[in-house]
């Protein structure tokens, strides 16, 4: 399994990569977090299709970095979201949650 990691990959979207579980999830929360409160911008979009594999953890990250844009007065939008994360997501009533966009 590879690592996993947050970085802004043009002004005001974030992408994840790599493999979100409950070993890189911790990391990559506090990073996307800094990212989102340095952000110029007033909106952000987090780019889930570098995402390579993920379990629940990834749905949880996803849901702890929409209350860090809220609490830095963000608008967050997610995109790319993965086949398997969407599964999941929707199994657990999560999907109606998440600000998806194409």
């Amino acid at each position: 399994m590879s690592g996993a990691q947050i970085v802004e990959a043009e002004a005001g979207v974030l992408q994840l990569r790599g493999v979100l579980d409950h070993v890189s999830a911790p990391a990559v929360r506090e990073q996307g977090g800094r990212l989102i409160r340095q952000l110029a911008q007033s909106s952000c979009v987090i780019d889930c299709a570098a995402v390579e594999k993920s379990s629940s953890v990834g749905l949880s990250l996803l849901l702890a970095l929409m209350r860090d844009a809220q609490a830095a007065g963000k608008q967050l939008q997610v995109c790319g979201l993965p086949e398997d994360m969407r599964e999941i997501a929707s199994v657990s009533g999560l999907l109606e949650l998440l600000p998806l966009g194409n």
